[in-house]
């Protein structure tokens, strides 16, 4: 066989590799493997050349690979022209005797980086390889831009399911509480955001309550300074924010955040709100994600909203617009469940003393003025799981879960003595008290007529005073 006749032999093997490879390049979907294929065929053909591959993107992370980013604004015009030209470029090096090929990886839609190959120990490309090199780098940019438009439909695919379910879970009802829950924990498992918050201005604008969901951080106080900072630009703009790389002033030995995504919660063209996600590290969040949580959050705005309305309203229907404390309905109701599940309860029963002279003197302004004096008072004197409600007109009530009634009587005794003591204008209270166990046969309206009884008792016998069940027992 002479050399010619060998010459013809390699290049036919060369180009049935091309072939086999590129039918192994359009056999996968995976980027990585691509790539990895890539580079085996390169060694294979080209032992005694050196190669690298500059991506565009980039996505992949091959530590073992010669994969290095395409810098746009780097010193490598070749690469750079190769890139935005599409056109197989050359460098050519007379002191270290090398030639250098750069040719790009092209699909129908955009170029996706450049093939770099580097031939020592001559001066000039032999043409053949140029050809063979090119239709390489040529295949593989085909199948890395099929193999990309597949993960990013999966990607899309994967994204609208995200925003329908939760979509569909927030519009099922739930409490803000729940609400806001269900997307933290959606946002920390599709962004893996460290920290997640939740804000909602007030009326003002000027402060800003943490909402049930945000993650523990953002009660604390060194969150503060990332709360104003957002808040702050927020308002300025009424537009989201990507931040990438951000150093604020933070606490000794405190982890600070580098990554930040916040987006304001609009709803008919007014700012309520807005919400962060944080990441200590530097470029954590990629635009994608940015614009995903941009779509999710305005997916669910409308269930948000509907959360906090929906709770706006029932604290309404159970809250008594003057006094701030609660209706005589939801009052009646828990007390009727306590007595159906606890061990005992004591019921108050409060009346202004002289009401209708107060506001004959004063007017019904003044009137309503010590009716929140009272409320105030009450609300400072009572449990979180104690009831305080407006029992109608001057009258006013508290329901005492579980406690007896030597410790109910002492704090209606309280009461009143801290009315007495610092109502403008001086008013006083009288307090009828009853009290119930499960050792006896008892219902709400005996346990309210009891409590009833002992008031009236109190207001007959010289007001400003505390009557029990048991003192009106004596009496009778």
């Amino acid at each position: 066989m002479d050399d010619l006749e060998g010459d013809f032999l390699l290049e036919v093997n060369k180009y049935k590799r091309l072939f086999h490879i590129t039918n192994k390049f359009h056999s996968s979907l995976d980027v990585d493997i691509l790539i990895g294929e890539l580079f085996i065929t390169l060694q294979e053909v080209y032992p005694d050349f050196s190669y690298y591959l500059l991506l565009s993107q980039d996505t992949h992370s091959h530590s073992d690979l010669p994969i290095i980013d395409l810098e746009y604004d780097g010193e490598n015009i070749a690469a750079i022209n190769a890139y935005v030209l599409g056109i197989v470029q050359f460098e050519y090096s007379i002191v270290d005797k090398h030639v250098i090929l750069y040719a790009p990886l092209k699909g129908r839609q955009g170029i996706y980086g450049v093939l770099q190959v580097i031939a020592p120990n001559t001066a000039e490309f032999p043409d053949m390889e140029v050809e063979f090199i090119t239709l390489l780098a040529g295949s593989a940019g085909s199948a890395l831009e099929n193999a990309q438009l597949y993960q990013q439909s999966r990607r899309a695919i994967a994204d609208l399911e995200l925003i329908n379910e939760t979509s569909h879970r927030l519009n099922s009802n739930l409490r803000l509480a729940e609400t806001m829950t269900f997307m933290s924990e959606q946002i920390i498992s599709s962004f893996e955001a460290e920290e997640v918050g939740f804000f909602l201005f007030s009326q003002d604008q000027e402060t800003i309550k943490v909402l049930p969901g945000s993650t523990t951080y953002f009660f604390t106080k060194q969150a503060r300074i990332y709360i104003d900072y957002i808040k702050e630009k927020i308002q300025k703009g009424n537009e989201p924010l990507f931040i990438g790389d951000i150093t604020l002033p933070s606490f000794k030995n405190i982890k600070s955040f580098h990554s930040i995504i916040a987006i304001p919660m609009i709803q008919s063209e007014n700012l309520k709100g807005f919400s962060i996600i944080m990441h200590q590290t530097p470029y954590f969040f990629s635009f994608e994600t940015f614009k995903l949580l941009q779509s999710l959050l305005h997916h669910s705005s409308l269930a948000l909203t509907n959360s906090m309305l929906r709770e706006e309203l029932e604290k309404l229907v159970i809250t008594d617009h003057l006094t701030k404390l609660h209706s005589r309905k939801f009052l009646d109701e828990k007390i009727q469940n306590s007595m159906k599940k606890d061990e005992e309860g004591t019921f108050i029963l409060i009346d202004i003393d002289n009401f209708k002279e107060i506001n004959d003197t004063y007017g019904h302004q003044i009137g309503d003025e010590l009716l929140i004096q009272v409320a105030n008072l009450i609300k400072g004197n009572i449990r979180g799981n104690d009831v305080g409600a407006r029992w109608g007109g001057e009258e006013l009530a508290i329901y005492l879960p579980l406690v007896p009634l030597d410790v109910g009587t002492t704090i209606a005794e309280r009461l009143v003595e801290k009315v007495s003591a610092s109502s403008t204008p001086h008013i006083t209270v009288s307090c009828g008290v009853s009290y119930w166990n499960k050792e006896s046969l008892d219902s709400y309206k005996y346990l309210f007529k009891r409590a009833d009884e002992a008031l009236y008792l109190a207001k007959g016998t010289g007001k400003n005073k505390v009557v029990t069940q048991e003192d009106n027992i004596k009496v009778s």
